[in-house]
């Protein structure tokens, strides 16, 4: 065992507990975007501080933003945007939300992250940014490292992207087009969707919600109206995505998990654990209070396209494993370049624990198998973490190679999930 591995609790009973979710990583950091860039002081309620989130308030910190805490809260105030060094560590927001703002500073802006951060795609963004009139030099790479050589102002315009790879894409040039000069409009141009869609509808929902005309006005064409951004209040909805291990823990144990304050009207992807646990098998009640998962003592296969949702799968793909019948999670080819090739990690770690597993050029074949315990490798990847752990609760001497990298976000995922196991 490597000195960081994690024994993943084996469940001695079924779970039952309530369990207090932090912040949205994704509302977090497209507020923290808004804010940096309004017409005067915000405060954000209830933000996540994950590293995730601390990487992009650094990051706008670097660039001349003022980020303070008060209590719970932070106190975001604009500054003049000047150059400055930016450490994206393996965020893929950070990565592609803020060089989009970079572009409006006065000065070199360089970027640089985590090792397989220099494998993630980039070069739809810097396509995107270079439409816009931007000024970039990724030496011919597409990825990090890069710098953006900021005048001050950006012209905007009309950029036609392919973003079949990540909705993030288009998220960044839309939460900084309001302060181009001609606005911001992004045609999509591939032929597949563009996936994680609840994603862009988060980033337009926010836009609106600071004064800016921001709209999907045909299939694929996204348009941001240039003017001010308004300094407000925000509140951060619990991370739904989040709850996927816990509620995840109900169904496998045949326990009952309680997520209070889960919105009822959101455009979180997670909030579809709610149609995705039921149809594997789990008995799904909302409430005022919020929501509850239970078991209901068998677990059923899931034939799904996960294209919006594709941050489930990890979770979903372990529960999967444990079913009375097979599995087919398709849609999800885009999970390739997220913090790891997740298809690639999942079908090698289900495997290395006696699933069987067919990757797919799109997705995943599972077939339930008896597990055995050994080592998960996370591949430094949150996700691929917490689905190790929801497996260690039915299956013996589970090891996760690195729990650590939960951090991303959620600050102590391993002691919550003590804490549920022993509610």
């Amino acid at each position: 065992m490597g000195v960081d591995s994690w024994a993943a609790p084996r469940a001695t009973r079924p779970v039952r507990a309530r369990v207090e979710l932090p912040g949205s990583k994704s509302q977090t950091n497209r507020v923290l975007i808004l804010a940096a860039l309004a017409d005067g002081v915000s405060r954000i309620a209830r933000p996540l501080r994950a590293r995730d989130t601390v990487l992009m308030a650094d990051a706008l910190r670097a660039l001349g933003t003022n980020i303070v805490d008060d209590g719970p809260d932070w106190i975001v105030t604009p500054g003049a945007l000047h150059g400055a060094a930016i450490d994206t560590g393996l965020a893929g927001t950070v990565m592609r939300f803020v060089p989009p703002v970079a572009a409006l500073a006065a000065g070199p802006v360089t970027f640089d992250g985590d090792e397989y951060a220099r494998e993630r795609p980039m070069a739809t963004l810097f396509d995107g940014l270079r439409q816009a009139g931007a000024v970039l030099d990724d030496d011919g790479r597409g990825r990090l490292p890069f710098t953006i050589v900021g005048a001050g102002s950006l012209p905007g315009g009309t950029a036609h992207i392919d973003a079949s790879a990540s909705s993030q894409f288009v998220s960044g040039l839309l939460l900084a087009g309001a302060r181009y000069d001609k606005g911001i409009e992004v045609v999509h141009t591939g032929a597949d969707d563009v996936p994680s869609h609840p994603h862009i509808e988060m980033t337009l929902s926010v836009l609106c919600s600071a004064g800016v005309e921001a709209a999907e006005v045909a299939r694929g064409v996204w348009r941001v109206t240039p003017g001010p951004i308004r300094a407000r209040d925000w509140v951060v909805e619990p991370d739904l995505s989040n709850a996927a291990p816990f509620l995840a823990a109900a169904l496998v144990t045949g326990g009952s998990v309680t997520v209070p304050g889960w919105p009822k009207s959101t455009t979180q992807a997670g909030d579809e654990l709610r149609r995705l646990l039921a149809v594997m098998g789990a008995d799904v009640v909302c409430t005022d209070d919020g929501i509850t998962v239970s078991g209901s003592g068998e677990i059923v296969g899931l034939t799904a396209d996960l294209h919006d949702v594709g941050e489930l799968t990890p979770v979903l793909a372990a529960v999967a494993s444990l079913a009375s019948s097979p599995s087919r999670l398709r849609g999800i080819g885009h999970l390739r370049g997220h913090e790891t090739d997740r298809l690639a990690a999942l079908a090698t770690e289900l495997t290395r624990l006696g699933g069987e597993v067919l990757e797919h050029s799109d997705g995943l074949s599972i077939m339930p198998r008896p597990l055995h315990g050994g080592t998960w490798r996370a591949y430094a990847d949150h996700r691929m973490a917490t689905a190790g752990a929801v497996l260690g609760l039915v299956v013996d001497g589970v090891w996760v190679d690195d729990i650590a990298c939960t951090a991303k976000t959620l600050p102590d995922f391993p002691g919550m999930w003590t804490t549920a196991l022993g509610s």
